[in-house]
């Protein structure tokens, strides 16, 4: 014990650390959001504690992201960089303490008459086991801590980094299902419109043959119907591209019955996500803080890089035993101990040891414009989503009348193109304007329902994406009893 002792008083002596005493930067932001005519203004002073389930309400998209979580391989691939940097960090940890080693060894010697010198052969067997220390290093200077801490912290970082995957891949989910229940309502308007078209051509046909119309009429309602047609064929296929986007994002096959309903419903099952007045909480997004890590860590490595400009301090402790008989190989005169303490210093290294610091130091500037111009870009995005929600809401109710006013206008030319009133050219514009007008509104809700998820994505902070443990039970498959 008193051969060991000298490496038990070093170890009591690592509380060093040569590494600038971090302070979080201040916020490179205003404290409050903008304000003004194109901003809504809030009352919360803070982001509340919300989940997506509280966002996102119907059971249907639940469902899904549910799925998403346990399967996407972007998550499986963030888990398992988690898993490495937590494996490294308890790899970086273990040089603070020493390495204990343990050996044992038997050697047969035989040496013949002749190399003997005689006329007998020489043998015999000899035993070894040891016990020991092997050059531990003394951290006077907190140069292994400072590492430790910098690992640690990059293991903080990718477990925010997952956080971050998983917000986004939410967010993403339920901006595509909301796409999917828009582009319904917009193949359901193709199909109506193409359906009143063939009205129209059959009319019109008729009017044609009893000379009533000129042929170009008819051929301006085929024209129509034509459109439509083709519209109804493009929608279908943003319908089938839908589905392959959201089925990426989940991981699996999805069970049709999970899919939306059309935008009018969609969109009323996201709820308001309130903004709160203080920039402050755009500390909880995931990415600030995975750079807010990232910044720790390059403010421990400067205390590594500075430390190495000191001397080295190692110690070695042996505990051996020897002996020619395995019986009495561990009494005490078999018994060798050794102590020894080793201090490097280096000369000359041609200035490495300060250019060293001086990168350290440069990197860790770099991390801290990352991290303020990280702060910088979520604030944007918050205030972006916020200045399209203080205006979306006016936009959505003048689509609104403006699509009320082409319907109405649509069925008077109708009816005054039949009772002879009017042309067919104005019948057939105001059947395009109504078109159009139906589409400009479904385009707006989605953008209103999208706006929301925006708000939820940018803010952060939801409490139900930590990481998952590793080895959690998947979701289940959502697969259709009719589907393979």
């Amino acid at each position: 014990m008193r051969a060991l002792l000298p490496l038990l008083l070093g170890s009591a002596l690592t509380a060093c650390s040569m590494a600038p005493k971090y302070v979080r930067p201040e916020l490179p932001v205003p404290t409050s959001w903008p304000t003004g005519d194109t901003y809504l203004r809030q009352t919360e002073a803070a982001l509340p504690s919300v989940t997506y389930r509280d966002v996102f309400r119907d059971a249907r998209l639940q469902r899904l992201i549910d799925a998403a979580l346990a399967n996407n391989r972007d998550l499986r691939a963030s888990v398992a960089n988690i898993e490495a940097a937590r494996a490294q960090y308890r790899i970086q940890r273990a040089e603070l303490f020493p390495q204990i080693n343990t050996g044992t060894s038997a050697t047969r010697r035989e040496i013949g008459a002749r190399a003997a010198g005689g006329n007998f052969a020489v043998g015999g067997t000899s035993y070894q086991a040891s016990i020991g220390v092997s050059a531990f290093e003394l951290d006077l200077f907190g140069r292994v801590r400072s590492l430790s801490d910098a690992a640690l912290s990059r293991y903080f970082g990718q477990e925010a980094a997952a956080r971050a995957v998983r917000l986004t891949l939410t967010g993403d989910i339920a901006s595509a299902w909301l796409t999917h229940a828009a582009d319904q309502s917009l193949l359901k308007l193709a199909e109506d419109t193409a359906s009143i078209a063939r009205r129209s051509v059959t009319l019109t046909r008729a009017r044609v043959e009893g000379g009533v119309a000129p042929r170009t009429d008819l051929r301006q309602a085929e024209q129509t119907l034509a459109n439509a047609e083709a519209n109804i064929a493009s929608q279908r296929t943003a319908l089938a591209q839908d589905l392959n986007a959201l089925q990426l994002l989940v991981g699996n096959t999805i069970d049709p019955a999970l899919l939306p309903p059309p935008i009018e419903q969609a969109a009323a099952t996201v709820a308001e996500l309130p903004a709160g007045l203080d920039s402050r909480v755009l500390l909880r997004r995931p990415d600030v803080v995975q750079a807010e890590y990232d910044l720790r860590a390059a403010n421990a490595e400067i205390g590594a890089a500075r430390a190495a400009l000191f001397p080295t301090i190692s110690l070695t402790g042996l505990f051996s035993f020897a002996s020619t008989g395995l019986s009495y190989l561990f009494e005490s005169d078999s018994l060798t101990k050794t102590a020894s303490g080793n201090l490097t210093y280096p000369i000359f290294r041609a200035g490495a040891g300060r250019a060293g610091v001086a990168q350290t130091e440069a990197l860790q500037r770099a991390a801290l414009a990352n991290y303020e111009g990280t702060i910088q870009t979520a604030f944007r995005e918050v205030a972006d989503a916020l200045a399209r929600r203080g205006t979306i809401t006016e936009e959505l109710a003048a689509t609104e009348r403006f699509a009320a006013a082409a319907a109405d206008t649509f069925r008077l030319s109708e009816a005054r193109y039949r009772g002879g009133i009017d042309t067919f050219l104005s019948s057939l514009d105001a059947q395009r304007s109504l078109y159009a007008a139906q589409q400009s509104l479904v385009q707006t809700r989605l953008i209103r329902a999208t706006n929301l998820v925006t708000l939820y994505r940018t803010l952060g902070g939801d409490s139900q994406l930590a990481v998952a443990p590793t080895g959690a039970t998947p979701a289940p498959v959502l697969v259709s009893p009719q589907q393979p």
